[in-house]
């Protein structure tokens, strides 16, 4: 039986069928592939094992017997992805983008993040939810709905890898996405402790405070806490 091979970019989730596979989604058209964890030989073995969800990658994947597997694999970016349903107050700039995409009559509201030294650290999007209808959470989380049009659109100004982190609110009409322009800095780290707890991928950490203080470069603000129309985080 002859081999099939595709080869193309892909962003790489969490598969929610099956633990011991990866899915991948195409880049250009979103398709999604689900890639097994295990079976190859090393070295390539260890980094498909290495992977994270958020990474961008370039594969070669033979098909057989229906399925697929991985022949070679690049990681190409290596943004994070982590995805939580929590009860902790979403930040004043989330808020925001929610008001201001309620005022326009949009769908979608943005704002770009101000660190305490002034500079762009990351940006929030806001999507409404249609209870009844559909989960946008699962869609994000699933790659039913991908994140990529928004990860291409902030790489025309900065340099990946970026860290993304969807946070849906259980008493809030939309579920927010946070672009961080570092995955370490401290935009990152202050999202990752206040609402995913000690483990990035921990979303059971629902109920847990705002890591900040004097030396923090970035505060997330408490709903409402934010004044004036510079989304400085002072």
């Amino acid at each position: 039986m002859t081999e099939q091979t595709t080869e193309g970019e892909y962003r790489v989730l969490e598969s929610r069928r099956d633990r011991e596979e990866w899915l991948l989604l195409d880049v250009e058209s979103a398709d999604p592939i689900y890639v097994a964890r295990t079976g190859d030989d090393e070295p390539l073995a260890s980094t498909v094992e290495s992977l994270e969800p958020g990474n961008r990658v370039r594969a070669t994947l033979v098909w057989e017997d229906g399925g697929p597997r991985f022949d070679t694999l690049d990681v190409l970016e290596e943004t994070g992805f982590a995805f939580t349903r929590t009860r902790e107050d979403l930040f004043g700039d989330a808020h925001g983008a929610w008001r201001d995409a309620e005022e326009a009559g949009q769908p979608m509201g943005s704002r770009v993040l101000i660190g305490k030294a002034g500079e762009p650290v990351g940006v929030v999007y806001t999507f409404a939810e249609q209870p009844g209808q559909r989960d946008l959470f699962e869609e994000f989380r699933d790659g039913v709905k991908p994140l990529e049009p928004l990860l291409e659109r902030l790489a025309e100004a900065e340099d990946p890898p970026f860290a993304a982190f969807v946070l849906d609110h259980h008493d809030e009409p939309f579920v927010a996405v946070t672009l961080a322009f570092a995955p370490d800095g401290m935009l990152a780290q202050t999202v990752r402790e206040t609402y995913f707890g000690a483990s990035l991928f921990d979303s059971g950490a629902l109920d847990v405070d705002v890591v900040g203080g004097d030396e923090a470069e970035f505060e997330l603000d408490a709903p409402g806490g934010h004044g004036g129309d510079d989304h400085d985080h002072d």
